[in-house]
């Protein structure tokens, strides 16, 4: 199969982010508008670069605009008027989740920005950009995209408001959302615009040409109060919005839905009414075949932000720089994750040829150092696995493959990988091929060869894994296999780096207040820990992200799947005990440890035992972090420099929003109305 781009693998320019750029390529106008909440960076790890080069590559003139002033619409102008469309899209990530942790406290920097800087977009980024589209170009039919559109595209919870919020097409007012990964449903949307684009100077409306593209897959649109939605058994209606605000069991069955219609090959379109209006959710896009991956991956990327940037840092770029994404998709269906949700769980893998091309011309590359980052992508050991029978595959509804066990019919041969391991180290200038990313460790432990590869070419020293928890109804709601596993596979690890004469450990990635994970799961985890010698430096907090089956749990106290109870942890003060407890070792964590351990009434872990997670005097290094916390409060309540807008705001100066009074770049997620204001824009609001 072929997406039918045209390229000839050579380099070119990045594409132009300004007036003058356009102009300097001889153009008077584009084709798409591409609007992002991330510095521009030209590397298909970037959702901007990569659909940017494929729509080049189709024939389209595209122009990016990255992280553009929200403050007015004239950013949006500068291109003149699209032929198309614009696509909106507020980055790689939920613009909530770029900025606030799971304390809902403002980030201190932005990876997806030149040097970390925040303020560079607004809170619901989708939004503020549709709405300025609209105002820039009243008719351009406006494309919303990426993850934030994706994971929103019906009903959901949303954590920084605590409420329900409705499907974001009802709210930004776009045309259409093109959720998942999106390569072939932007061509297929931009290539019928085109198609009708002669019919629209002839009189065809930009609302009438949108609906000549909904029998697409993978978008979802919304109908007018006088479109009868769709029917047939072809069709689903999940419960309307004022249900599953009202009654938390139809938030589940909405979600239990939702996740079961997610198969390409059997689900069927979904119908979501809010009042009058419905929002139509088409089945998802067939995922790409491994020609079609290898045109996207062959694209020609300069692999480097734009040169606008100068010596800026972008940290998410350098964190991917030298690594080579080899496949796409995951199906261990963990509940707390959106990789499955967003990419979907059929693997979709490049060609080992495409793979080695691209590390070649990696390596060729002026200052590469000889080291590839990374070669892998949603895990590390899924390259080229798939179910062994399609015609079941076709059929399939399982939300995980490997969970509680791995299926029978999946795939699970590393011969392909190990392939592609083995020829990526003895390409010419590459020294070192990392591993970096996270290894599925039930699917490793099926083949010791391809563990002894990892542990003696592919390891420099520390091995990510991510058992994420040892409590089993804690593991079964998230759908990960038993702590077990874990201790066996690093042992197994172990075992494999003395074998080639290396000394080298696992680190393993816990998260904390997941539902079903109160204190006393949290207190045996830090047990476990202890016990075994580990000593995690990074931890997770639990963010409850939208669409996903962990975020309805939190938000009901039920499995969605099963309509049981679970426990679930929402208080600030017990998320923060919970997350001293992964790192009771260390000194500034003591009365947050302490504090849990008495309300839970383990007194017999403080003191000098053998088990005792921590000594029954506070350390010097946690009476002085006392301290000077009570003294910073202090300050900061005399000072005012806790008011946004404040002193303590004006290290924010210089993003997109300055000079309009003195105000904050963002609003924090309790004062959107602030914000709706400030960029213009006024969602119907419906029941929160």
């Amino acid at each position: 199969m072929s997406l039918s781009l045209t390229t000839d693998r050579q380099p070119r320019p990045p594409l132009p982010t300004t007036r003058a750029e356009m102009l300097a390529r001889g153009w008077e106008s584009v084709d798409i508008v591409f609007v992002s909440g991330d510095a521009y960076v030209d590397h298909p790890s970037f959702a901007n670069g990569l659909l940017a080069r494929l729509l080049e590559a189709a024939g389209f003139r595209v122009a990016m605009l990255a992280q553009p002033d929200w403050s007015n619409c004239e950013p949006w102008r500068q291109f003149g008027r699209p032929r198309l469309f614009f696509g909106i899209s507020a980055g790689n990530m939920d613009s909530m989740i770029n900025h606030y942790t799971a304390n809902r406290k403002v980030r201190n920097d932005d990876a997806y920005s030149p040097d970390g800087v925040i303020g560079r977009r607004p809170d619901r980024a989708t939004l503020a950009y549709c709405q300025r589209s609209r105002e820039a170009f009243p008719g351009v039919p406006v494309v919303a995209g990426g993850v934030e559109a994706s994971l929103r595209r019906i009903a959901h919870y949303d954590y920084w408001s605590d409420t329900v919020r409705r499907s974001i097409l009802l709210d930004s007012k776009a045309d259409m959302v093109v959720f998942g990964m999106g390569e072939r449903t932007v061509l297929d949307v931009a290539r019928g615009l085109a198609a009708l684009a002669d019919q629209a100077a002839g009189g065809l409306a930009t609302s009438q040409m949108m609906k000549e593209l909904r029998d697409r897959r993978g978008v979802a649109y919304r109908l007018g109060a006088s479109e009868p939605p769709p029917a047939g058994a072809d069709t689903i209606e999940l419960p309307d919005y004022d249900a599953v605000v009202s009654d938390k069991l139809a938030f589940c069955e909405m979600t239990r839905i939702s996740h079961l219609e997610t198969n390409p090959h059997n689900a069927k379109r979904l119908v979501q009414r809010y009042g009058r209006e419905a929002v139509v959710v088409n089945p998802p896009a067939l995922p790409l075949e491994q020609d079609e991956m290898d045109e996207v991956y062959g694209l020609p990327f300069t692999r480097r932000p734009h040169p606008a940037y100068g010596t800026a840092r972008i940290p998410a770029y350098e964190v991917v720089e030298t690594s080579v994404q080899i496949m796409r998709g995951c199906f261990g269906g963990c509940t707390f994750c959106s990789i499955t949700a967003h990419e979907g769980r059929i693997i979709q893998s490049r060609s080992q040829e495409s793979i080695i091309t691209e590390i070649k011309l990696l390596a060729a590359q002026p200052g590469f150092k000889g080291t590839v980052s990374d070669i892998g992508g949603p895990t590390a050991n899924m390259y080229q696995m798939r179910c062994t029978r399609p015609e079941v595959e076709a059929k399939c509804r399982r939300l995980s493959c490997v969970h509680p066990t791995v299926c029978k019919l999946l795939g699970t041969d590393h011969g392909p990988l190990k392939a592609v391991m083995k020829e990526a180290r003895s390409v010419a200038g590459v020294k070192r091929v990392l591993v970096a990313s996270g290894v599925r460790m039930d699917l490793a432990r099926k083949d010791p060869e391809y563990l002894r590869e990892l542990a003696e070419h592919h390891v420099g020293g520390h091995l990510k894994v991510a058992p994420e928890h040892t409590d089993p109804e804690v593991l079964s709601l998230m759908k990960k296999p038993a702590a077990d596993d874990f201790v066996e596979f690093d042992k197994a690890f172990k075992a494999a780096s003395r074998r080639v004469g290396k000394k080298q450990y696992t680190v393993p990635y816990f998260i904390a207040s997941h539902p079903g994970s109160g204190v006393e799961e949290m207190i045996e985890l830090a047990l476990f820990l202890k016990r075994n010698s580990y000593q995690p430096d990074q931890v997770q907090d639990f963010i409850p992200s939208p669409f996903d089956i962990a975020a309805c749990m939190y938000h009901t106290g039920l499995d969605p799947m099963t309509r049981q109870p679970v426990k679930v942890t929402k208080g600030l003060r017990d998320r923060r005990m919970q997350r001293a407890l992964l790192q009771f070792f260390k000194p500034e964590n003591y009365f947050e440890v302490r504090r849990a351990l008495e309300q839970a009434g383990r007194h017999d872990l403080i003191g000098s035992g053998c088990d005792c997670l921590i000594p029954e005097r506070a350390p010097k290094e946690a009476l002085d972090r006392k301290r000077n916390e009570a003294t910073r409060a202090f300050t900061e309540s005399t000072s005012g420099d806790h008011i946004r807008g404040g002193p303590a705001a004006g290290r924010q100066s210089g993003g997109p929003a300055a000079g309009r009074g003195g105000s904050s770049p963002r609003t924090g997620p309790r004062k959107e109305a602030r914000q709706r204001k400030s960029v213009g824009y006024r969602p119907k609001r419906g029941k929160r």
